[in-house]
């Protein structure tokens, strides 16, 4: 499960970290993105990627309502190549996620606490996503894959994203990977350079969105 996530670096970290050829979006800090918000991802066409936005919450192209999106923020590795919702996007729009944390929640006496796990210089890094186009444009979305926890997450969580190293970023965005070979990137993160922490439950709601939503938890 992927649920909530930081953006906080400058547009033009992104554009060097990420390689990009064209920046459709301008991004301010964001310390609680939420499903259904409209979100940064990185896209390739004819061999350059460019950034631009894309509402979270993957609608198929066949969905009668829009509204489904909520539901599809994220999307298991394990089935998604198949199944008839993320099948489409699997083979022909996958996408970065750029990201530089992320939140998941343990079960806790007393209710549920959110931790936030990073990489442990700061530096952002992509979930691999799918995108999707509904009614000719009208609603550009994506999704989140996830995969099973590594042992750092495992302690808080039983799944994660799927975090892709940068040297598997040019595989998922390839138009002609081939399907074994995609499959074979959507792993744990080993996890040796990511850390993680208990915060406040401040950033429980989506409402709030500022630097106390990452502060340590007292």
């Amino acid at each position: 499960m992927c649920g909530r996530y930081t953006l906080t670096v400058p547009t033009d970290r992104l554009a060097a970290e990420f390689d990009l050829d064209d920046v459709r979006a301008e991004l301010s800090p964001n310390f609680n993105v939420a499903p259904t918000q409209s979100v940064a991802a990185i896209v390739a066409e004819d061999g350059k990627r460019r950034l631009e936005t894309l509402r979270w919450g993957l609608v198929p192209s066949w969905a009668d309502d829009p509204e489904i999106g909520s539901r599809m923020i994220n999307a298991r590795s394990e089935t998604a190549p198949e199944k008839p919702s993320f099948r489409s996007a699997f083979r022909r729009r996958r996408c970065l996620i750029p990201a530089d944390g992320f939140y998941e929640w343990k079960r806790e006496e007393g209710g549920k606490q959110p931790f936030y796990i990073h990489m442990n210089d700061g530096r952002p890094f992509a979930f691999a996503g799918l995108w999707e186009s509904w009614h000719d444009g009208e609603v550009l979305s994506c999704t989140i894959l996830t995969t099973q926890a590594n042992e750092l997450v495992g302690e808080v969580h039983g799944r994660m994203p799927v975090i892709l190293p940068a040297e598997d970023r040019d595989a998922w965005l390839d138009p002609d990977a081939e399907r074994e070979e995609l499959v074979s990137l959507l792993r744990p993160y080993p996890g040796d350079d990511l850390e993680t922490f208990p915060v406040s439950r401040f950033v429980n709601s989506p409402r709030n969105n500022d630097e106390r939503c990452v502060e340590p938890a007292a």
